[in-house]
């Protein structure tokens, strides 16, 4: 693997986790309403179930690759494909997070879990990682090998992101509930999406 390629992953990686989805939307919620103390219990949770999500579909990846050279390409259209839609899901979606506070006493290893199962066993994490994971392997190297360093760089980002957000979230709540703010950042966040799809598609 290259050190462009790392730099791409890392970099598409950074993109796509700063963008909320039902994960996000979890640790923000119990952050909320439970401050700072949530962060570290959360954000293991969303690393383990990262790993989860990860594992599986990097084992389903190299299966295919193994299978057919023909199907890895149309995975990685398909999977420029779904970062399109995200991109304009995203765009579309306005001023809100659409998530409350969450205020109930609930114990650190809840938390965890609560966090893993979100993000682990939502069939959403699985088909993305399948749809974006393509886009950076190399099918002449040492698929095991690519697959340790992807895993490894996406989950301390997923971890960092997830810690950032419970810290910001119990810190600057009024942001989480500013619909400006809010509409920017989806905005933002979608444009981006939209161009790494097109240039996906570009190059595939």
């Amino acid at each position: 693997m290259t050190l462009e390629t790392w730099l791409a992953f890392s970099a598409a990686s950074i993109v796509l986790l700063l963008i909320p989805g039902p994960t996000i939307l979890l640790v923000i919620s119990y952050a909320l309403g439970q401050g700072w103390r949530v962060a570290l219990p959360m954000a293991a949770g969303v690393a383990l179930g990262d790993f989860t999500a990860m594992t599986l579909s990097m084992l389903g990846i190299g299966a295919l690759l193994m299978a057919s050279a023909t199907i890895f390409t149309v995975l990685k259209w398909i999977g420029a494909a779904y970062l399109i839609w995200l991109g304009v899901k995203l765009f579309r979606a306005g001023g809100s997070f659409e998530t409350k506070a969450r205020t109930e006493a609930t114990s650190p290893v809840k938390m965890l879990a609560h966090a893993w199962l979100i993000t682990a066993l939502n069939p959403k994490s699985i088909t993305f990682f399948v749809a974006f994971l393509p886009q950076f392997l190399d099918t002449k190297a040492p698929f095991l090998e690519q697959m340790l360093i992807f895993e490894t760089t996406f989950l301390t980002l997923a971890f960092l992101n997830a810690f950032g957000y419970a810290l910001v979230a119990s810190k600057a709540r009024n942001l989480f509930r500013s619909e400006r703010a809010i509409r920017a950042f989806n905005r933002t966040g979608g444009t981006l999406l939209i161009g790494a799809g097109v240039m996906t598609a570009a190059k595939t």
